[in-house]
């Protein structure tokens, strides 16, 4: 299980948060170290994904996160959330053994492994300003292991449907072994999901960031060499890499141990720990003075970005004050000149610290848990009120909106909003496959305005949730070939009023794909280049035996092949001669496609792919989604059996 990071050791400079200390406006601003890009300039929250129960399809099977005893429901005195979640958006819930809510709602709470609930979570970062998210993954190689990593895939799904932006944030709390094991996990598992057109790049690279080094606790015992050596080794890969650092890093005291600053500096951007550290308004304004302007300062001579946390404040302990500490850090931060900030957390609903919606009152939490809601220091606060605030702070630390110390961002509406939505118009079919249907629709008004869209499966007289958007249009997946099916579409507002359902309309799939021909098979190929006798025709004729080769030491290296006519593609098979004569050996490659043979378009980023005799010496390539095109090209920039590229069949199929 997760070690909450509540347990890193606490500071008692800010408990006592100074009396009050003077505050000079607009101190040392400053430009940060790199221009903007995924993370540095952008709103960054931290995106735990790990919540659970049974019957959610999750191979971890229990309350994980929600119970201290994953077998058993939460309930009163047997609880690890300190706050309950506003379950209005999401379409399935699970039963605790809590009372019903305040309204008679069933206490029901949500799995991050629904891949609606990610949906949902990351529809509210592109509707409340938050640009990227830093996914948390604890050491992977233990009965947690399966989950996070389907979680990964469900994050960068939902990032990639709403425009965000995602990182994996390794967090090596207790994970003693991690020296090595980070290294295998990211080249085994995690750098697959640079291909995605959402992960975060900075500087050109892809973001990782590494949370934990340095920290004065049994749960971080690493010694600075052996965090150099992952942090070189990231780099190495050719990743841009984030810190977690301790809060007093700079000064090797409190969190921090001695003697690791050059392992501070060595990150690319440093983004020091703040849950636990303030309470108040004085405590903000002290670290603000103490800290944040000497880090800050620090980091640019050394040409390091700077990433600072902004929290909420602990609910369960009366911490928000309905939103002031959270605007003080903004406000802080942005008279700094601090250009990115970090968010923490976005759904940590057992620390108390979530931005995500959360119970506004009573009436949306059970009757017997105890728990805060946000309208608990009298001042009333709508579900979304810090997923809004933090909007606007963002606002402001882009240069988008002046600086204002008084935060104005209303905490909740005036007025309860009663009025549903139109129903949506003229819903319609655009687009089949054999496992996909592609909707649009007209839009909906609002007295207020629209929120988003639920779309609906229609069985016989059952209609039951898909999936959600902002847009438009909507493509429901994961269905069946040849096989018929009805969908509506509602239209919903911020307060939770529904439309009625739109026009039903119906779509047959496809026949599935031919999985078996190779569409490559004799087709004619190009080369940037070959040696002696091995040349491009031989990946085409069907013989493990005859390859290509590229000229030595002369990087980067393509191989194409032109398929007669732009056809559907999803996947390609390569492979290099069978004997075990061919060590294993990883080539670095990417696919591009054209329908011209001219103008090439990525398909499937550079990463390198592991070809071992002891599986065949294969390696297949699955596209994120299926590709039209004529001209198939891949291009070589390492390999590390041999200083060139080396393919003996390269198999084209469009399922």
């Amino acid at each position: 299980m997760g070690v909450s990071r509540r347990s890193v050791i606490a500071t008692s400079i800010a408990a006592s948060a100074a009396a009050a200390v003077p505050i000079a406006l607009n101190a040392g601003v400053s430009e940060a170290a790199s221009a903007p890009g995924d993370v540095v300039g952008k709103v960054t929250v931290g995106y735990q994904g790990w919540f659970a129960a049974p019957g959610d399809g999750a191979p971890i099977n229990g309350w994980w996160h929600y119970s201290p005893n994953w077998s058993q429901p939460p309930a009163p005195g047997a609880c690890s959330i300190t706050c309950w979640p506003d379950m209005r958006d999401f379409t399935k819930g699970y039963r605790t053994n809590f009372a019903n809510l305040g309204n008679g709602q069933p206490a029901n709470l949500f799995s991050s492994y629904d891949q609606q609930t990610v949906d949902t979570h990351f529809r509210w970062m592109q509707q409340n300003g938050c640009d990227t998210a830093g996914l948390q993954r604890f050491n992977p190689n233990g009965g947690e292991g399966a989950t996070r990593d389907a979680m990964a895939q469900k994050v960068r799904q939902a990032a990639e449907t709403y425009g965000r932006k995602f990182y994996i944030m390794y967090d090596v709390t207790w994970w003693l072994t991690m020296q090595n094991e980070i290294k295998a996990d990211w080249t085994n598992k995690m750098s697959a999901h640079v291909a995605s057109s959402a992960y975060a790049r900075q500087n050109g690279k892809p973001v990782v960031c590494i949370w934990g080094f340095g920290f004065n606790d049994d749960g971080r015992p690493f010694a600075p060499a052996a965090c150099l050596d992952v942090i070189a080794w990231f780099k190495g890969q050719g990743c841009y890499v984030i810190g977690g650092v301790p809060t007093h890093w700079r000064l090797g005291t409190d969190d921090s141990r001695a003697g690791f600053i050059d392992v501070y500096h060595a990150f690319d951007m440093v983004s020091p720990w703040m849950v636990g550290r303030i309470s108040d308004n004085a405590g903000a304004d002290w670290f603000y003075q103490n800290r944040v302007l000497g880090d800050l300062s620090d980091l640019n001579a050394r040409g390091i970005d700077y990433q600072p946390c902004v929290i909420p404040g602990d609910l369960a302990s009366g911490h928000r004050r309905h939103g002031e500490l959270m605007w003080r850090q903004f406000y802080n931060h942005t008279r700094a000149g601090v250009k990115s900030a970090y968010i923490s957390m976005f759904d940590e609903f057992n620390e108390g610290n979530q931005i995500a919606k959360t119970a506004e009152s009573a009436a949306w939490q059970p009757t017997n848990s105890g728990m805060r809601a946000l309208d608990e220091d009298g001042t009333p606060c709508s579900s979304d009120y810090y997923l809004r605030l933090t909007n606007d702070g963002g606002r402001m630390l882009k240069g988008q909106i002046g600086l204002t110390e008084t935060r104005f961002t209303v905490p909740f509406p005036t007025g309860p909003d009663q009025s549903a939505p139109s129903v949506p118009g003229t819903l319609r079919v655009t687009g089949t496959t054999d496992t996909t249907v592609a909707l649009a629709w007209n839009a909906s008004t609002d007295n207020i305005g629209v929120a988003g869209y639920r779309i609906s499966r229609v069985t016989g007289a059952t209609s039951s949730v898909i999936g959600t958007t902002t847009t438009l249009a909507f493509t429901a997946s994961g269905l069946s070939a040849s096989t018929q099916y009805t969908f509506t579409v509602s239209a919903y507002d911020a307060a939770g009023n529904a439309s009625g359902a739109s026009n039903a309309v119906t779509a047959t799939t496809t026949a599935p794909p031919n999985n078996t021909t190779n569409l490559a098979a004799g087709r004619p190929t190009a080369e940037s280049s070959h040696t002696q006798t091995y040349a491009s025709g031989n990946v085409v004729d069907g013989n493990t035996g005859t390859y290509w080769e590229s000229a030595n030491n002369a990087w980067p290296q393509w191989l194409q092949v032109d398929l007669g006519s732009a056809v559907a593609t999803r996947r390609i098979v390569l492979t290099l001669p069978p004997q075990s004569s061919w060590a294993t050996r990883t080539q670095t490659l990417s696919v591009s496609g054209s329908t011209n043979g001219t103008s090439f378009t990525a398909i499937a980023g550079s990463q390198g792919y592991t070809f071992n005799p002891a599986s065949g010496n294969t390696v297949t390539i699955t596209f994120p989604a299926t590709v039209t095109t004529r001209y198939l090209r891949l291009t070589f920039t390492a390999n590390t059996g041999w200083p060139a590229g080396q393919v003996s069949e390269f198999r084209v199929y469009n399922g």
